[in-house]
């Protein structure tokens, strides 16, 4: 009788804890995204949408020097967007006629379908179609790629390798802390589960939040160019807009992309002859893409590495003088 009685009393209990946890869990899985900051909202404000097939993607373009025929385009990282590259937007302006970034389908103000198959085919296909859009399809084009986009910069650089036509026509080439080998990269915990799909992807989306996600983007960065909680605020009001944390899983299929198609990306770079340098930029210390990099095969011609500090403001100025040097940096090379 006791034990039937104690049996019954937590019964009880389960009861009453799942009756509290379940409107806790719904209140918890429909908190709204956070406000966007200032800073944030002047970058939304000042940018524009095209249309790709259906779909919004956002987009800065900015006019700099009068009278340069330069044009630079940004890719961005994962899992972020264009705001990543606001702190260098100014010194770009100064050195370039065309300052034009976008935020890839999936990722911060640009729509963020699901269920959708993201792939970075799609996502250099968007950037072609983000300069026809701009009426400069057939202009010599320098990109400045990190992460992520340094994988869309290498599909777009296989593409004007075989001379499609409509196609970029790539002047140069700046890769930035990207796992171009991926043999070299390293997954975090949260990623892996992530990209390998499964009953848990879906349920992690749902429970993702601005701590977990702080957490683990944090050790990402260098030593000394770790971002502030405010950065970290407006880099997850970006990922949370349009419910893009529900769309991180099929993102991270690009993971299982690059070592399927490694022999175009990585031959892309190892084959094709630009008529500038193909700097690549890695900080001192990443968790993410080892150091060994700098050992791998990477026979190019007009290329060298660039360790930089870390820190994204001097990319303005590294990328400058890339740009200025080539001559100089080609003999170097060629020599």
């Amino acid at each position: 009788m006791v034990r039937r009685d104690r049996l019954r009393r937590m019964r009880e209990w389960w009861v009453q804890v799942g009756l509290l946890a379940v409107p806790l869990l719904a209140a918890y899985l429909h908190i709204p995204p956070p406000q966007l900051s200032p800073a944030l909202h002047s970058w939304k404000s000042s940018g524009k949408f095209f249309t790709y097939k259906g779909l919004r993607i956002f987009y800065q373009d900015s006019v700099g020097v009068v009278g340069s025929p330069e044009i630079v385009v940004l890719l961005h990282g994962f899992p972020t967007s264009s705001y990543d590259w606001y702190k260098i937007w100014e010194g770009l302006t100064l050195r370039f006629h065309r300052v034009i970034a976008l935020d890839f389908l999936g990722f911060g103000f640009s729509d963020k379908p699901r269920p959708h198959h993201y792939s970075i085919f799609e996502q250099a296909s968007i950037v072609e179609a983000l300069l026809r859009h701009l009426g400069l399809q057939n202009r010599r084009i320098n990109l400045l790629s990190h992460d992520y986009g340094d994988i869309v910069a290498q599909e777009l650089l296989y593409r004007f390798k075989q001379n499609r036509s409509g196609r970029l026509t790539i002047k140069s080439l700046c890769l930035s802390n990207g796992g171009i080998f991926p043999e070299t990269h390293r997954p975090l915990l949260l990623q892996k589960l992530l990209k390998d799909g499964g009953v848990l992807s879906p349920i992690l989306t749902r429970l993702m939040n601005f701590f977990v996600f702080s957490r683990g983007l944090t050790p990402v960065f260098g030593p000394y160019t770790r971002p502030s909680e405010s950065e970290l605020w407006d880099m997850w009001a970006g990922i949370r807009n349009n419910d893009g944390n529900l769309v991180i899983d099929s993102l991270l299929q690009y993971i299982n992309q690059r070592k399927k198609f490694r022999r175009r990306w990585v031959g892309a770079l190892a084959s094709v002859t630009i008529p500038s340098p193909t700097p690549s930029i890695w900080t001192p210390v990443t968790r993410v893409v080892e150091r060994s990099v700098e050992n791998r095969e990477m026979p190019l011609q007009s290329s060298f590495y660039l360790w930089a500090t870390g820190s994204r403001k001097p990319l303005s100025r590294v990328f400058g003088a890339v740009q200025e040097n080539a001559a100089a940096v080609h003999s170097v090379d060629s020599g």
